[in-house]
């Protein structure tokens, strides 16, 4: 046969490609594996707007009113953007101000939040160990079961 393949010719380049893809899975990856992110805790506390924050939650209510029409937040985006730009820091100064005072808030709230993390710590633990007490009663009930039902059937 001139120029043509046989199909023995086709199934082992086929069983050449499994070898090697077999071999690839084979060797172990030289990569580090990546360990993920921590969880987030759900009960840490947000962190404060800043300045320009404050003045936006001020500038949304002023923009809407003035275009009850418009429905795209980038353009309120654009918008507040470009007058924070605008302003001096005088007129800037009440957000600033604001934003300072919010801070200090959280820095507090966060400083009590930190101790009460590093007193609850072992609360957690506790919590897990009831948890283990309750599953080991239930084990325990269930083993008296079946020893009473070997006995049951012993007779």
């Amino acid at each position: 046969m001139k120029g043509g393949k046989s199909k023995s010719d086709k199934a082992n380049k086929a069983d050449n490609k499994l070898s090697v893809k077999r071999k690839a899975a084979e060797k172990p990856s030289k990569k580090p594996v990546k360990k993920g992110k921590a969880g987030k805790d759900p009960n840490k506390p947000k962190r404060p707007p800043s300045a320009f924050f404050v003045f936006m939650e001020d500038f949304r209510k002023q923009f809407k009113e003035k275009n009850p029409n418009n429905k795209l937040v980038s353009v309120v985006g654009k918008a507040g953007g470009d007058k924070w730009k605008s302003l001096s820091e005088a007129e800037k100064a009440p957000f600033v101000a604001k934003a300072n005072k919010l801070k200090s808030e959280y820095t507090k709230i966060l400083t009590a939040y930190y101790n009460k993390q590093s007193e609850g710590g072992n609360s957690n633990a506790d919590d897990e160990e009831e948890s283990d007490k309750s599953k080991s009663e239930i084990n325990d009930d269930d083993e008296e079961e079946g020893s009473e039902e070997e006995e049951e059937e012993d007779d």
